[in-house]
């Protein structure tokens, strides 16, 4: 868009390259952490990062920002296959964007949930950024391949349907969930939504169009050039070449090769 081209022009160099990745280190910087401590410390230390906006309201304004570092799982094993996950996909993304679109993208999820935990006082779930930047991914490169257990390749256009299934399923079944997860993916939607929807309407015009030429089209059996003396025409002899004579009759080559002997 002509809008965030000029954004980018201008505020293109205060882009923090790798943002995901830092993100994913900083998560499991904070699982080590809290795996460092007692029970009762890391409670406190996770409830000292997440968002809460009376408290942002009272001078805590790191709440903003270190919600997004808080883990998703005590397992170490896992923190260290997602944070690996996270640098993959950050590094695709920024190869298919640019920084800034990347923190551009990751500052719009952060400003909708903000909003969303300041007005409605929805949840700030870091999943959800986790989330929009995998389904980001797999609309970027949607063939390429991850090894679940390290044993089965699987594209990821079918693991972010899945998610989304999932996503899905959770709110069928607490509809109270919609509007947060809504606010929690606004960032695809406003980056991806109107290209896809703009794809399947030229794809369904092609479609259209594709099928009414092919039912405006001549049938096998209609002939375009017909000899106006011997009354051939190039479906029944197509080894015939036609030509139109001044009168504006058609005439086949045997035709001509005798008129002129």
């Amino acid at each position: 868009m002509r809008f965030i081209d000029t954004l980018e022009s201008k505020l293109g160099r205060f882009a923090i390259p790798g943002l995901v990745q830092v993100i994913g280190i900083f998560q499991l910087g904070v699982l080590v952490l809290m795996l460092m401590m007692s029970k009762e410390s890391a409670l406190g230390y996770e409830d000292m990062l997440s968002l809460d906006m009376d408290r942002v309201m009272q001078g805590q304004v790191w709440r903003l920002v270190t919600h997004v570092f808080i883990p998703r799982s005590t397992s170490i094993l896992w923190a260290v296959f997602g944070t690996l996950i996270m640098m993959w996909i950050g590094r695709g993304l920024e190869a298919a964007w640019t920084p800034f679109r990347v923190n551009l993208y990751i500052l719009t999820w952060m400003v909708a949930v903000t909003a969303g935990n300041l007005l409605f006082g929805w949840p700030a779930e870091a999943l959800f950024l986790y989330q929009s930047l995998f389904f980001a991914f797999a609309t970027f490169y949607p063939n390429e391949e991850i090894m679940v257990y390290f044993i089965l390749p699987v594209k990821i256009k079918w693991l972010a349907l899945i998610a989304a299934g999932m996503t899905l399923l959770g709110v069928v079944q607490q509809p109270v969930l919609l509007l947060p997860v809504l606010c929690g993916h606004l960032n695809y939607l406003v980056a991806f939504l109107p290209g896809l929807i703009s794809e399947r309407l030229h794809a369904a015009k092609v479609t259209d169009r594709r099928a009414r030429f092919q039912e405006a089209g001549p049938s096998s059996g209609t002939f375009f050039h017909q000899c106006s003396v011997c009354k051939k025409t190039e479906i029944d002899h197509p080894q015939l070449d036609f030509r139109v004579l001044d009168s504006g009759d058609e005439i086949c080559s045997d035709c001509r090769s005798k008129r002129s002997a």
